[in-house]
């Protein structure tokens, strides 16, 4: 059998797998919610037997199903079809153009000799080829403008604008390191975008290591491991994510680095990510890992409350009919702090639900709809730790804070622990005045606004208020 025979009986399996897929989803979903987000789910064309891509029409949708039926869908398919070893579900948009140029052509059209069949990229996404000038398919939402910079990110990402830069790199390999979810794959993409705009006849290649791992071994079977080498050794640029994968794999290995030192004798650009620092990976070899502390490696933290809460601002303006209120998104920032997809992810899904239910969402329907998300990831913070924490950075007595007294050097703090209860727990406006001496919810209202406005001026009080929120969730 060739190649040829072989794609077309794959891609048939694939059909009648995903006409199975399809079927079992709309039992097991129900018809209202397999309507309005599975249904329009479409498979795409590949010869690529070890990924099934499927399609939808709009972003929303697309973050929707990944969050919520991605796991699901991988064991569908894998239960059919035992050769898969990954689903991507990818926005697709129409071309509306085209489609108009259609329904508007002449009944008995001159006949028109057949295109060409397009050439498959096989097991390199994200190529961008120079004599057609095709673009990566590099996630759009990725780029550095959408990015929400912070302490915690700022060199790893002003490293990474320093990489795009035209010109002679500054530095060749950037090594970005944090624990999953943080932000590496979204500067790696944009590091893309940006090479791109003022290289746009660039090759660029963007895989990660286990893409590499498969793509080299099915090179070695097909026996053709010089065009793989070539490929990779003629990008421009080449970003590889998630190094700890090639582990304990000794030939990927080697390969990976004669692909790395080529890159990096001709003077191109190279951009690894890893779950951790070079010096960490357990299984990499000290020559690799040589190589990779030669540039510069940035590290990207965990997120503080503050930026969780700017990165829900900005997920938010994606959503634009979405109604979501401050203080559920207050909640989202405070309970969950594991990494930024679980942040998104939990906003995406009270959207959904509100979507799917009707309801107007609020506190108790995010509540409602989170559920053990919200309690699993919540160390409780209590008004009692706020005040005794707050006390002992202004050098006060807990009494103070719910004393009468209105001097500024006690009536400060006081607007700060009301701050944070208000941040940091579900306790009511009501609930919080009466632990502060009795006072009313106008009272909290006004400390709540006052500290927002005071962190925007006055540096003092905003290092102040990270440092106090630091400690309460550590």
């Amino acid at each position: 059998m060739n190649d040829w025979q072989a794609a077309v009986e794959t891609e048939s399996e694939a059909h009648r797998a995903w006409a199975r897929v399809r079927s079992n989803l709309r039992e097991s979903a129900g018809a209202r919610l397999f309507e309005q987000w599975l249904k329009p789910m479409e498979l795409i064309e590949d010869r690529d037997a070890d990924t099934i891509r499927l399609g939808l029409p709009s972003a929303f949708m697309t973050n929707w199903v990944r969050n919520h039926y991605a796991d699901r869908l991988m064991l569908e398919f894998r239960t059919l079809l035992p050769n898969v070893r990954g689903v991507s579900i990818e926005t697709r948009i129409a071309a509306p153009a085209a489609v108009k140029l259609v329904a508007e052509a002449p009944a008995a059209p001159a006949p028109v000799a057949p295109a060409p069949a397009p050439v498959v990229q096989h097991a390199l996404p994200l190529v961008a080829a120079k004599p057609a000038g095709e673009r990566p398919s590099l996630d759009a939402r990725f780029t550095f403008d959408r990015f929400v910079v912070d302490a915690a990110n700022r060199v790893a990402f002003n490293a990474a604008r320093a990489l795009a830069e035209p010109g002679v790199p500054r530095f060749s390999p950037l090594f970005l390191h944090s624990g999953t979810g943080q932000g590496k794959t979204h500067l790696m993409h944009a590091i893309g975008h940006a090479f791109l705009a003022q290289h746009p006849d660039a090759t660029v290649i963007c895989m990660s290591a286990e893409r590499f791992m498969f793509d080299f071994v099915a090179a070695m079977r097909a026996r053709d491991t010089h065009s793989f080498k070539q490929r990779l050794r003629g990008a421009d640029l080449l970003l590889i994510d998630d190094l700890q994968f090639i582990a304990g794999k000794d030939a990927t290995q080697e390969e990976f680095f004669h692909t790395v030192n080529e890159i990096m004798s001709a003077g191109k650009r190279l951009v690894i990510s890893a779950d951790r620092c070079p010096q960490a990976l357990d299984g990499v070899e000290a020559r690799i890992v040589s190589r990779m502390s030669v540039g510069l490696v940035a590290d990207i933290k965990a997120p503080d409350l503050t930026l969780r809460r700017a990165i829900l601002d900005r997920k938010l303006s994606d959503l634009p009919e979405a109604k979501v209120p401050a203080e559920v998104l207050d909640l989202l920032a405070a309970r969950i702090h594991a990494n930024i997809r679980e942040l998104e992810g939990a906003l995406n899904r009270v959207v959904a639900y509100a979507q799917l239910t009707g309801d107007s969402i609020d506190m108790d329907f995010a509540v409602a709809t989170l559920g053990d998300v919200l309690r699993g990831a919540q160390r409780r913070v209590t008004i009692d730790e706020i005040q005794k924490l707050v006390s002992q950075h202004f050098e006060l007595k807990p009494l103070d804070l719910v004393s009468a007294r209105r001097s500024r050097a006690v009536a400060r703090p006081r607007q700060i622990a009301m701050y944070l209860a208000k941040r940091l727990t579900t306790r009511s406006l009501p609930e919080i005045g009466r632990k502060f001496g009795g006072r009313d919810h106008s009272t909290v209202i006004h400390a709540v606004r006052k500290i927002e406005e005071l962190r925007d001026q006055d540096r003092d009080i905003d290092a102040a208020v990270r440092t106090l929120m630091r400690e309460l969730e550590a």
